[in-house]
């Protein structure tokens, strides 16, 4: 029997500062509790593996994805002790993708050569901008010049599968210095570029004093960045795999593939998520509840031996817990799987699901095909480029329930 693809995401939930549109789980944090907190996850890991041990064989892990935070905060040992574990507990994939999360500034010559040896084998750089004012107005901890050194850094080690995340329609942003951010990332000759739009989150610094911020980039300076994007880096060799992800050929990233396609995916971490044999949870979001339950005491792994689908071990181990019903499952095939250019397989959907595409979605896949923001050519369900542009109200329309 063929392997199953299993995804590993380990989430390290600390930084040097916290960026002011971040609403992610991260948090400065000292030395000794970053200790305490990789222990715990591998315990963490440790009791994983053991209450899935049968189902688990079945499955051979092709990504490991260390992301945060900022994981190169971390002593570069604690990053090799994690993947070691991971190696030792799970099947692993001689050719696994491998990424650690770093930020320009976090990285010198000791830990991407730990890194590399420890079989590391992808990169994946925050810069956002080339404009270091835009850089430290979005609260960021280092400078272009910076962010060359630490690529300089990991080229040099050996590293020849690297990303670059940049950001568009920040504060004070102009489509001049967008572009100008977009032709330096272009000279750095790197293999992914990830470009994301600023989404203002609740809860943020940003959010909160948005007022003492220059002004947002208006709608048609949005669409600007995005169009130049595209244009530029097909023009540079990129393929546009995802609304916003481009890879030189042979560098498409697994580990975003993998929440497109809804391959399996074990999350480890406070905080981190899951989608497990249809059921997605998400752990505990309390860096000190999460040390307190898998620090490898006897009372704490007597407290939590049953079984993952034991209520009571749910609701202390787990923010969430739910078991995806069809119709869920659905949804989720087409609102992600439509965020890949290539879109989704009408023949996949129906050898799932024991339906066709058309008999659950017709309606509203003839109401965007006869608008021309979705394109049904063949087997092939994907979206429009001015699709695309409105890709958020589209998705929406795809929900069952």
């Amino acid at each position: 029997m063929k392997n199953k693809q299993l995804g590993i995401y380990v989430h390290i939930p600390f930084c040097v500062r916290k960026c002011i549109y971040c609403d992610f789980l991260s948090a400065p944090c000292t030395r000794a509790v970053q200790e305490k907190y990789v222990e715990a996850m591998l315990g963490e890991m440790q009791q994983v593996a053991e209450e899935q041990a049968e189902i688990l064989q079945k499955y051979q892990v092709f990504s490991i994805f260390f992301g945060g935070g900022t994981p190169s905060v971390l002593e570069a040992e604690w990053i090799a002790k994690i993947l070691l574990k991971i190696r030792q507990l799970f099947r692993v994939s001689e050719d696994a993708e491998i990424t650690v999360e770093c930020n320009p500034g976090t990285i010198d010559e000791h830990k991407a050569q730990v890194y590399f040896d420890s079989g590391v084998n992808r990169i994946s750089f925050g810069l956002q901008s080339a404009n270091n004012t835009e850089l430290q107005m979005l609260g960021r901890i280092h400078t272009f010049e910076e962010f060359e050194e630490s690529l300089r850094i990991v080229k040099a080690a050996g590293f020849t599968n690297i990303n670059v995340d940049l950001m568009s329609a920040i504060p004070g942003q102009t489509v001049i210095s967008y572009k100008n951010t977009v032709q330096k990332v272009l000279a750095c000759d790197v293999q992914h570029i990830s470009s994301y739009s600023l989404i203002i989150e609740e809860g943020t610094y940003l959010e909160e004093h948005l007022e003492e911020f220059p002004p947002l980039p208006d709608e048609d300076a949005e669409r600007e960045m995005y169009a130049y994007t595209k244009q530029a880096l097909q023009e540079a060799g990129y393929q546009q795999y995802e609304i916003s992800n481009y890879a030189k050929p042979g560098f498409v990233c697994r580990h975003n593939l993998s929440y497109w396609e809804r391959t399996d995916y074990l999350g480890f971490g406070v905080g981190a998520a899951s989608l497990f044999e249809e059921c997605r949870y998400t752990n505990l979001s309390d860096i000190e509840q999460y040390i307190q339950l898998y620090t490898p005491t006897e009372t704490i792994l007597e407290a939590v031996c049953n079984t993952v689908k034991d209520t009571k071990t749910q609701s202390e181990r787990y923010a969430e817990w739910r078991v995806l019903s069809k119709e869920e499952q659905m949804e989720e095939f087409m609102f992600l799987g439509l965020r890949k250019i290539e879109g989704v397989s009408q023949r996949a959907f129906e050898k799932k699901f024991q339906v066709s595409m058309q008999e659950v979605y017709g309606t509203v896949l003839d109401k965007y095909q006869k608008n021309g923001l979705l394109i049904i050519d063949g087997d092939a369900v994907y979206l429009a480029p001015h699709g695309i542009e409105v890709s958020n109200v589209i998705m929406a329309d795809f929900l069952l329930t």
